[in-house]
């Protein structure tokens, strides 16, 4: 369904930092530098960070969460402290499992340099 996302940043290097790292975790290499911008590639899809070209402040989306796909509830762990380690925030529970109508999900939250709202989700087998 989706071919790209792209979040506003306002320090492109450190948020490199940060996404190189918990990126990192997913087995995805180094953003690729494109003019004002770090892209990250996988064979299903692109995330980018970007500074706005509207030249207005990067800000977060209120409401909105990135989620990201990870294999096991380990892979979701050093998602988090990567990303704790490198300039993000814990935020939402703890990462941990939760029971909920979809059934039950490994969720890790956090929030990248400049607020937006990250997770690592892990579906166990049935």
């Amino acid at each position: 369904m989706f071919s790209h996302v792209m979040v506003g940043v306002s320090d492109l290097e450190a948020s490199k930092k940060f996404y190189d790292a918990v990126l990192g975790t997913l087995g995805l290499g180094p953003g690729v530098a494109n003019k004002n911008r770090y892209f990250y590639r996988s064979p299903t899809g692109s995330f980018a960070i970007t500074t706005p070209i509207d030249g207005e402040p990067a800000c977060h989306g209120n409401g909105s969460t990135i989620g990201f796909k990870v294999d096991s509830p380990e892979q979701g762990a050093a998602f988090h402290a990567a990303g704790v380690a490198n300039g993000g925030t814990t935020c939402e529970d703890p990462p941990g499992f939760r029971e909920g109508p979809t059934g039950k999900l490994y969720l890790a939250y956090l929030r990248d340099p400049d607020g937006n709202k990250l997770c690592a989700l892990h579906r166990p087998a049935a």
